[in-house]
């Protein structure tokens, strides 16, 4: 028989020991002997084929080859350099003369099956699996499993798991040949916090002020809910750097941390020991600028904003050089790039230091007046490239400037059309010499159109309501059969139609905005029309509600108006004009909210509008700037041009109600004194005179990290010119409730004040003892918003609010701090399709307007449902 020798291949590179046993004689061979390679077999594969690792060994049959040598070494090494095999071994087989016979033994490393993880939530573990690769039919290496151990135990150390431990396992699996399954379990123990943080060398500046510029690492301490104790390892970096800030802020330019070290109290917490040297305090002392032309020493001076002997802070001067917390800062470097000098630098440089006073350089390169060559917009599928460029404030040809790209990120995202959080401009193609630049718009769509389609009871009977808004619209391809998908869109025109109905009421509306009238210039052009017709009803009988049509009032209306964006005092500024009519029809309808069940009136009113909108960070979800807006709607004072007594119409009609009231009390319908005083009201009120005065504004202010204020004012007055008639039955104010108007019958303001029921903080008519609006209303509110995910499939965020408000049935009794108040939380979610859903649950303070709560006490805990409310 033959003995096989094998060529060890841990000691492979040194020595190849070689005995051959044939017909049982032993043969030697000396180092180094050099052969013709005979044949070459594979054995032990299970999954890999013998002829494709043959190829990736090299060795070819007939090729001379040396025993021992480099060759077999470097085959070896390159087998195990691929991490699939667990044992490599070359054999000796044969030796016929010159011609030598191996075998190369091969043993696979087992394959990965399936891996299960315990001490994790089942929706991370697809992450972990990503994250680790560990994916089926992965070859199970020791690497492997150490990389995965280290990677999950850092990973969870990183989130402030210190004492995680993560042990990993593989057993056999018999459903594969060669194949093993592996389980990983993660024991991460709770978060360790910090008990305490304990500083060493500071005199100059306090325990106190040093924890608190450690922006997230905070020791425990009672009360404190919004910035957690817990240790985490890359905030503790980033907050050590906080700390020479805080120093450098006054006047310790040399400040630094010699040592920082962790201890450990017990399993749960640790305590850190940071021990600083302050150095000594410096002053400003002269600073001077180098290299500038295109602005003087003192326009600089004036941005930089730092006087010669004030404390040296080296935030302040970084900040006031080059500010990158804010987007549209008032530094330096904005003031040459606003101008377009893109690539300048401006670098502060130390040129002595004195005793305690530093002195600046301040130098400049201004570099070349920088140009944009080419502007495009990218991710634009539905919106036509028109309705971007127009809002571009970057045209080709222009001077760069940081200000204007800002502000076309805004003007972009009040568009509504993209999403706001990732409208990104990239600056490319540079040149320096040239002085030019292309700049890119990246855009990410979102859906534009909302659709409505609800259902309820209410009123005795189903609400049915349909509504479509197309707030990117295309009425020029209106009738392109292609354009429709499923409307035809991307003009950025609006158009939306409402239809909702019930037994007791109908209504109907149609609205066209194009926000570039003729395509040149920024002028919105609107016109609606609408219908509204609400029946006589009374419950009771077989079904429960009996419905009059014979008896109804109907509004129909017509507005068209025109806004145009001025450039004064600002250009967030707009000047609004309108003018509506609408006709009351009164036929045999008498339900005590007006004196007349006969009749018509009319009224025709101009309405002139102020607003600026300045919001930043998208129409859902602002997170700085103001928007603010005052109306005044006002009709024409036909009583100038009257000879009728309105003085003695009103007495009698005041004089008359009284009874009118009883006799309808008693079911009397028809009576003398009934038509007496429809016929007065119908005098008074057949041409509406009126004015109506609003404002509204709301102040976005970020608080920290995504954490914004929402503040609010709100002002309402009705008035009249003629106080022989006196104010118009409409048009009025009803707070009070989610400030939704389903259908509003007399051209009411449905204001909302969460925590009170709907329209309950209304004045009610001392006669009639129904609610009668108010005249006058004030409103404030203060509303703290936190998105939990701002994603153009769903936009969502939490809020909690404090409110105010109330309303007066004349300006006599108005009293802006008599207010209403309430408090809750809420959330808000927001969808393309479907628009604003939320819900708030808010609690009155106090009892409402309502004759029935007189004594009752708070108004309590109330639920709302928020349905397509201002954002």
């Amino acid at each position: 028989m033959t003995r096989f020798i094998s060529l060890n291949h841990l000691i492979t590179t040194l020595l190849i020991f070689i005995s051959i046993n044939t017909f049982s004689q032993d043969l030697s061979y000396e180092d180094g002997k050099k052969y013709i390679l005979g044949g070459l077999e594979v054995t032990g594969l299970v999954s890999y084929n013998e002829q494709t690792v043959k190829t990736y060994t090299g060795l070819r049959v007939g090729q001379p080859i040396t025993i021992p040598g480099e060759q077999i070494s470097g085959v070896i090494n390159k087998l195990w350099g691929l991490e699939l095999f667990s044992g490599i071994d070359v054999y000796i087989t044969d030796i016929k003369g010159n011609d030598i016979f191996l075998e190369l033994h091969i043993v696979e490393r087992p394959t990965l099956t399936d891996v299960t993880f315990y001490g994790v939530k089942n929706r991370k573990v697809e992450e972990l699996v990503k994250d680790t690769d560990l994916k089926k039919g992965k070859k199970i290496t020791e690497s492997l499993i150490s990389n995965t151990k280290n990677y999950l135990t850092n990973k969870y150390k990183k989130q402030g798991y210190l004492n995680t431990k993560v042990t990993i396992a593989t057993k056999k699996d018999t459903s594969e040949t060669n194949a093993r399954s592996m389980v990983v379990n993660i024991k991460k123990g709770d978060k360790v916090k910090i008990k305490d943080i304990v500083f060493e060398g500071n005199e100059e500046l306090s325990d106190k002020k040093l924890r608190k510029a450690l922006k997230n690492t905070k020791k425990k301490r009672l009360g404190r809910f919004w910035k957690k104790s817990k240790f985490i390892k890359k905030d503790y970096e980033e907050d050590l750097g906080l700390l020479i800030d805080k120093y450098a802020e006054n006047g310790f330019r040399d400040a630094r941390v010699i040592s920082d070290t962790l201890v450990k109290v017990d399993d749960n917490n640790i305590q850190l020991n940071i021990k600083v040297e302050e150095g000594n305090k410096y002053y400003f002392g002269d600073i001077d600028f180098v290299g500038n032309t295109v602005y003087t020493d003192r326009q600089l001076s004036q941005v930089l904003g730092i006087k010669k002997g004030a404390t040296y802070n080296g935030v302040l001067l970084r900040e006031r050089i080059a500010d990158n917390s804010k987007p549209d800062p008032s530094d330096v470097t904005s003031l040459y790039q606003n101008n377009g000098y893109l690539f300048s630098t401006i670098n502060p440089v130390e040129v002595s230091a004195a005793n305690d006073t530093i002195n600046f350089e301040i130098r400049i390169i201004e570099g070349k007046e920088t140009f944009l060559d080419h502007v495009t917009v990218n991710g634009n599928d539905k919106t036509n490239d028109h309705v971007i460029f127009r809002e571009l404030r970057t045209r080709p040809g222009q001077k760069y400037n940081k200000s204007d790209i800002i502000r076309s990120i805004r003007e972009l995202g009040q568009l509504g059309f993209f999403d706001a959080e990732q409208i990104t401009p990239d600056v490319l193609n540079a040149n320096p010499n040239e002085g030019t630049v292309d700049l890119s718009w990246n855009l990410v769509e979102s859906g534009s159109s909302q659709i409505e389609l609800q259902g309820g009871y209410g009123g005795g009977g189903f609400i049915g309501t349909l509504g479509l808004s197309f707030s990117n619209f295309s009425i020029q391809n209106l009738f392109k059969g292609e354009a429709y998908k499923p409307v035809p869109m991307g003009d950025g025109q609006t158009f939306a139609l409402r239809l909702q109905a019930s037994r007791t009421f109908r209504v109907y509306s149609l609205n066209f905005s194009e926000p570039w009238l003729g395509g040149k210039k920024p002028v919105r052009f609107n016109l609606s029309l609408s219908r509204t017709q609400q029946f006589a009803a009374s419950f009771g009988g077989r079904d429960g509600i009996q419905v009059d049509k014979n008896q109804q009032f109907s509004i129909t209306g017509v507005t068209a108006g025109l806004a145009k964006r001025v450039q004064w005092p600002d250009d967030f500024f707009t000047i609004s004009h309108s003018l509506s009519y609408q006709l009351y029809d009164f036929r045999n309808y008498n339900i005590g909210l007006f004196n007349f069940g006969n009749g018509k009136a009319n009224a025709l009113a101009y309405t002139l509008g102020i607003s600026r909108n300045a919001t930043l960070g998208g129409r859902i979800f602002p997170r700085g700037g103001s928007n603010f807006e005052i109306t005044a709607k006002f009709t024409p004072p036909y009583s100038l041009f009257s000879n009728k007594d309105f003085r003695a119409l009103t007495d009698r009609s005041t004089e008359l109600q009284p009874i009118v009231n009883q006799q309808r009390t008693q079911g009397i319908q028809t009576s003398p004194e009934i038509t007496e005083l429809e016929n007065a009201d119908q005098e008074r009120f057949r041409l509406l005179e009126y004015y109506k005065i609003k404002f509204k504004g709301d102040w976005y202010t970020t608080l920290v990290d995504k954490l914004v204020l929402r503040t609010n004012a709100e002002f309402g007055f009705l008035g009249n010119y003629n106080s022989d008639i006196g104010d118009v039955p409409f048009e009025r104010f009803f707070v009070g409730g989610d400030g939704l108007g389903n259908f509003t019958l007399d051209g009411r303001d449905v204001v909302q004040l969460r925590g009170y029921d709907n329209q309950s903080l209304t004045p009610v008519d001392p006669i009639s003892r129904q609610q009668e609006g108010g005249i006058v209303y004030n409103k404030f509110s203060l509303e703290l918003r936190y998105p939990l995910t701002l994603k153009p499939s769903a936009s969502i965020y939490g809020l909690a609010f404090l409110e105010g408000g109330n309303s007066f049935s004349n300006f006599q009794q108005f009293n802006p701090f008599q207010l209403k108040r309430s408090a809750g939380v809420g959330v808000r979610i927001f969808m393309p399709a479907f628009g604003l859903l939320g819900i708030d649950f808010g609690y009155g303070f106090d009892e409402d307007l309502r004759p029935q709560s007189a004594g009752q006490g708070p108004s309590g805990w109330q639920t709302h449902f928020i349905i397509g409310q201002q954002f």
